[in-house]
């Protein structure tokens, strides 16, 4: 398998700035953590923004599918804030030929208990085995990128009823 790594930013990316006592999105992680975990595949990573995914504007999801649709490997993986996660996935149905799972994390990957190395995992798991189509990995589950909602109260992401 050859992976084709889209990331847009959102929480997985965040670190915590103690003189501003904010949080604001840093670097890709990734790379590092695919590095330091062995990851026994090719992969490329390509880093499409650094934003908020409360802040994702319609031009912004046309160009996260521009850069699936262009890139020559069928798995793809974007990693991507959890918040509008389902509107991305919406914008990238109809991608032909390709296996798209979106994934990221409740909890910045710089935490010691965050949930990123879980969800990528899993994310690697969906885009080698599941046909063509957009997905999203999180919680440990594999979901239809139209058949999924954030339950922000619980603070994981369900099937829709």
């Amino acid at each position: 398998m050859k992976l084709h790594i889209i990331t847009t930013g959102g929480t997985i990316d965040k670190i915590y700035f103690d003189a501003k006592s904010d949080y604001q999105i840093g670097d890709p992680v990734i790379g590092e953590l695919l590095q330091r975990m062995g990851a026994g595949f090719e992969y490329s990573v390509e880093s499409a923004m650094r934003k908020d995914s409360l802040d994702l504007t319609a031009a912004d999801r046309a160009r996260i599918r521009a850069a699936a649709e262009r890139c020559s490997e069928e798995c793809v993986l974007i990693t991507h804030g959890t918040d509008g996660m389902v509107a991305t996935a919406g914008a990238l149905a109809g991608v032909l030929g390709k296996c798209i799972v979106l994934t990221g994390a409740l909890q910045p990957a710089a935490f010691a208990h965050s949930d990123a190395i879980f969800n990528i995992g899993c994310a690697i798991g969906a885009v080698q085995s599941k046909p063509p189509g957009v997905y999203i990995a999180m919680n440990g589950l594999v979901f239809d990128a139209d058949k999924v909602t954030k339950n922000v109260a619980a603070n994981r992401f369900e099937p829709l009823p």
